[in-house]
């Protein structure tokens, strides 16, 4: 299996009744019940296409017919896939991140993987000084150096979210969850300036202060405001070094963007067709206005 980074503009997606019908027809039933639950449209969406990537992905790469696949997860909420799969993708990985405008997966063959991402946008309420003091136990102060360095409050905000979507990045592979104190990993950003559709690896991360070489991070820029990380990191149970796994590694692969038929061109339904979902759908907001009126 190679692998594979995906991205679906949840956001630009306008479902009809059709689409929507279908694509609740093409998850389990509690993924549905899920969706279904969430407040805002926006929301509903993401999460949605989430799964969707998640299935695509197992259908196609794995060769497991769509509505045999059985998705569970764990204790800390990590999606896993539970069917048996063959030796030869024993390490197998996958992550999957919404936010902003894009649902976005990312998999690999052999490494522990972990995907974040993150739109830079003005916060909900107050000034970004008043905003970084409240997160301000969340990063170092090298960190908080490199993102207080940037020209303006807005290109601060941007390497905010980076940063915030470096550190997501690891702990989603590492599957902890929360409670991991955010200050034992420290990210040396580089370059500080990303060019949209180009993938970055020159970062490195500290763990309790020591440089941690079995840990790569790739970084992107899917267009102006939205920022992906990618951490790859030894499998468990595997003796040899990180630099040893990545030694046939290939070019570093861009995210290719799907539409909504790429989305579900294996699917195949499984569950019956609940006219309900759609009018569940339509009732919802899209987002809440406080955020409609604040994103830049």
């Amino acid at each position: 299996m190679e692998r594979v980074r995906w991205a679906f503009p949840c956001a630009a997606w306008r479902p009809g009744r059709q689409d929507w019908l279908l694509a609740a027809r093409l998850v389990q039933p509690e993924e549905r019940d899920r969706v279904r639950q969430l407040v805002f449209a926006r929301d509903a969406k993401a999460a949605l296409a989430g799964r969707l990537l998640i299935r695509k992905l197992i259908a196609e790469k794995l060769w497991i017919p769509w509505n045999e696949i059985v998705l569970q997860r764990t204790s800390k909420g990590k999606p896993f896939l539970a069917n048996s799969i063959s030796s030869i993708h024993s390490n197998f990985n996958f992550n999957v991140s919404h936010q902003g405008d894009y649902a976005v997966l990312a998999a690999e063959p052999e490494l522990q993987v972990g995907i974040d991402i993150m739109k830079t946008s003005l916060p909900g309420s107050g000034s970004v000084p008043d905003f970084f003091r409240i997160m301000k136990r969340q990063f170092t102060d090298a960190e908080w150096g490199v993102i207080e360095s940037m020209n303006n409050e807005w290109m601060q905000l941007d390497m905010f979210y980076r940063h915030w979507a470096l550190k997501e990045s690891f702990i989603k592979a590492i599957g902890i969850g929360l409670g991991f104190n955010l200050q034992r990993i420290e990210f040396n950003a580089s370059p500080l300036k990303l060019e949209v559709g180009k993938v970055y690896k020159e970062t490195k991360m500290l763990l309790d202060g020591d440089e941690e070489e079995e840990w790569t991070f790739e970084e992107t820029r899917l267009d102006d405001h939205h920022h992906v990380a990618v951490a790859l990191g030894k499998p468990k149970g595997i003796g040899q070094k990180h630099s040893e796994v990545l030694s046939t590694e290939l070019t570093q692969p861009q995210f290719t963007v799907l539409t909504f038929e790429d989305l579900v061109a294996s699917g195949i339904p499984v569950s019956p067709e609940d006219p309900a979902q759609w009018d569940i759908f339509c009732s919802k907001q899209e987002c809440p206005a406080r955020q409609s009126s604040h994103s830049r």
